[in-house]
């Protein structure tokens, strides 16, 4: 066995039918990797159908009591028997080549990977609308780049980060950082994110390779609900919170209080557009920038985001 395959999910196993469906059509022998689904605090229907999708795909089941995407994938990570992790998203779908060219880059000359991000193409549920804002694919875990090369060097684009649908984590070079931490990443319903940031900088900056490789794609099911423009507010409302949080764990706190002043004359200037409803696309681009704005300014000032999207784990609210 060379690698884990580890599916993280809450309510959701209708994507992870799919996506087991595509860890079964991979071009090397089923031998080869491990399948581990981590099922945090699902319904019982979800539980059940977690239950005989594990069976049917000879994956392992661990059921956690708690949400917190980060808790899972940490809870994943202890339980691998392999050197190497790859996590993916449970609404992505590997290609067919996915398991072998993460295996391919492992194996690769020079240092050791701590860390491989991939690509991920979109799979629209929907057409994405043509007000969506071209500079925020990014928010629905797009990345669409070429190329192969340590992430924060000339090699790849300056902003490029890893997402979590698609990385591959050196299992004991995760547990050593520490892993995932639970300040930042999402919990049920709530859309704080940057946990697989956080830990590829964290990695990098302790002299870890941490790299790049558009050779390892899955295909992203863009849910149709998240088109809308009342999901896109509250998802750059939670990067806002995010980023600060992100910053603090990275030990950067300046680069917070630095970027403050910014983001309250940002708020103070645009105040206005918080009067136009949220499912309107009008100023849209004002209002993204405003929803960003609060969630920076609110963490920044002592809001406890973390504590906020724990709460909020079990609010009937857009994923």
């Amino acid at each position: 066995m060379e690698l884990t395959v580890c599916i993280c999910t809450h309510n959701r196993s209708r994507y992870v039918r799919d996506c087991l469906d595509g860890l079964r059509r991979q071009t090397v022998a089923r031998h080869r990797f491990a399948i581990l689904l981590v099922d945090t605090a699902s319904s019982p229907d979800n539980t059940r159908e977690l239950q005989a999708l594990a069976v049917r795909h000879d994956a392992r089941l661990i059921r956690l009591d708690r949400a917190g995407v980060s808790l899972a994938r940490n809870t994943g990570a202890w339980a691998a028997r392999t050197r190497f992790i790859a996590y993916i998203d449970d609404d992505a779908i590997p290609a067919a080549d996915w398991i072998g060219s993460i295996l391919h880059a492992i194996v690769q000359p020079g240092r050791l990977p701590a860390l491989i991000g991939g690509q991920i193409l979109p799979k629209w549920e929907a057409p994405l609308p043509v007000w969506w804002p071209a500079s925020l694919r990014g928010v629905l875990s797009i990345i669409e780049h070429e190329g192969v090369g340590e992430y924060r060097t000339p090699a790849v684009p300056k902003n490029l980060e890893p997402y979590a649908a698609n990385i591959v984590v050196h299992v004991l070079s995760l547990l050593a950082a520490g892993g995932f931490s639970g300040s930042v990443g999402r919990y049920g319903h709530s859309l704080l994110s940057d946990e697989e940031v956080q830990l590829a900088w964290t990695l990098q900056d302790n002299g870890y390779s941490v790299r790049y490789d558009s050779r390892i794609v899955v295909h992203h099911q863009i849910q149709a609900r998240r088109l809308e423009p009342e999901w896109l507010l509250t998802r750059l409302f939670w990067q806002g919170a995010s980023t600060v949080l992100t910053r603090r764990l990275l030990h950067q706190p300046e680069a917070v209080w630095r970027e403050l002043p910014r983001r309250v004359l940002v708020a103070v200037l645009l105040a206005p557009a918080a009067l136009i409803p949220r499912r309107s696309t009008f100023l849209l681009g004002a209002r993204w920038r405003l929803a960003y704005a609060g969630g920076f300014i609110r963490t920044a000032l002592g809001w406890s985001a973390t504590r906020a999207a724990a709460q909020a784990a079990t609010l009937p609210v857009a994923a």
